[in-house]
């Protein structure tokens, strides 16, 4: 795949390996075959290590944005009883009436894309386990019925989710859950603030740290409203995977799936310290693929997430997870998706057709 296409992280980053290896071909031609494998490792450390700088250098100086807009009023969240059978129908009552004292609020304040995202969360047919209008947003949003379902999955997003850019992870979410089927609950859980793609934040655990206790309280909730009768599976993509890795040991899941992702921050899926199966896909046409899988110290920081989940090293059950790029991991359809639901259902994934 050339660069033409590519997320401009992945391009960079590509290009300055490209650019290594081309100067470490032109060096050694004359000889070739005698170069020791111990230098040939060195080598692809470097290269690997000037790729990672380049990302890091692409995420500081391509600009996030035209300007800072100002925050958008809404109220703060409600105060709601703990989590249960009876009081799921109060819980999502209380959150559509917030997200429509929010739509309001931001119409007044002029933002009209976010009144209309918070005025579609109003409607009586959306079910809010959670909403927070402030800042870029947050909210958990159930498709089935979580008072019955025999299996519960959590879709954990990543990098530029937003209450803005919801509507993504939403329509994945009720993909699944039609593939699925009724016994299967799917939550779309947007309960952190997402760091930017092209961003420092996007290539270091920061934001995974302080994701990764809130992940874990929310699964409390769901085995406190239910008990251990569901099974419950954490679907996380790109840079959820890293909030799921950090979340893992200490969650009460079955399954931990790690769709597109960057790394996790351990070399192998022993270190996760978690009794989940662990599972790993890529689509074919995932630029992460060309991101390199390394961690490094720059600058005082480490950045970078580690093995690449998919490599036989790391050890989870990898998947096939179909041609699709990116974004593609929930596609209506998608092999990718079927094999989702039966990992949900506790089934095993289909094969790839010959």
């Amino acid at each position: 795949m050339g660069l033409r296409g590519r997320h401009p992280v992945a391009r960079a980053a590509a290009a300055a390996t490209d650019r290594g290896a081309g100067a470490a071909t032109a060096g050694g031609t004359a000889a070739k075959g005698a170069v020791p494998r111990e230098g040939t490792r060195r080598r692809r450390g470097r290269l690997r290590r000037t790729g990672l700088t380049a990302l890091l250098a692409a995420a500081v100086v391509i600009p996030l944005s035209a300007g800072v807009r100002p925050p958008i009023p809404a109220p703060p969240p409600a105060r709601l009883a703990p989590l249960s059978v009876a009081t799921i129908a109060a819980i999502y009552d209380a959150n559509r009436a917030d997200a429509a004292t929010a739509s309001r609020m931001a119409d007044g304040h002029g933002d009209r894309h976010r009144a209309a995202v918070e005025r579609a969360m109003a409607s009586p047919d959306r079910h809010l386990l959670a909403f927070d209008g402030r800042g870029t947003g947050r909210v958990a949003e159930v498709f089935g019925d979580l008072a019955t379902a025999e299996h519960i999955a959590v879709l954990v997003p990543g990098s530029d989710t937003t209450l803005d850019s919801y509507g993504r992870l939403g329509a994945g979410a009720g993909a699944l859950y039609r593939a699925a089927g009724p016994h299967t609950a799917v939550i779309a859980w947007l309960g952190y603030d997402t760091p930017r793609m092209i961003s420092p934040s996007a290539l270091t655990t920061t934001r995974a740290e302080e994701a990764a206790p809130l992940l874990r309280r929310f699964v409390r909730q769901l085995r406190g409203a239910r008990g251990e009768r569901p099974g419950i599976s954490l679907l996380c993509h790109s840079y959820g995977t890293v909030v799921c890795a950090k979340a893992a040991g200490a969650a009460d899941v079955q399954d931990v799936v790690l769709l597109g992702s960057p790394g996790t921050g351990v070399d192998r899926a022993a270190g996760l310290r978690t009794r989940a199966r662990v599972w790993a896909g890529r689509g074919a046409g995932d630029w992460i693929a060309h991101v390199p899988h390394v961690s490094a110290d720059l600058f005082g920081t480490t950045t970078g997430f580690g093995a690449d989940p998919v490599s036989p090293g790391y050890g989870a059950r990898v998947f096939a997870a179909g041609g699709g790029g990116h974004s593609d991991y929930f596609r209506p359809g998608s092999l990718c998706l079927r094999n989702l639901a039966r990992i949900t259902q506790g089934r095993a994934p289909e094969a790839p057709r010959a």
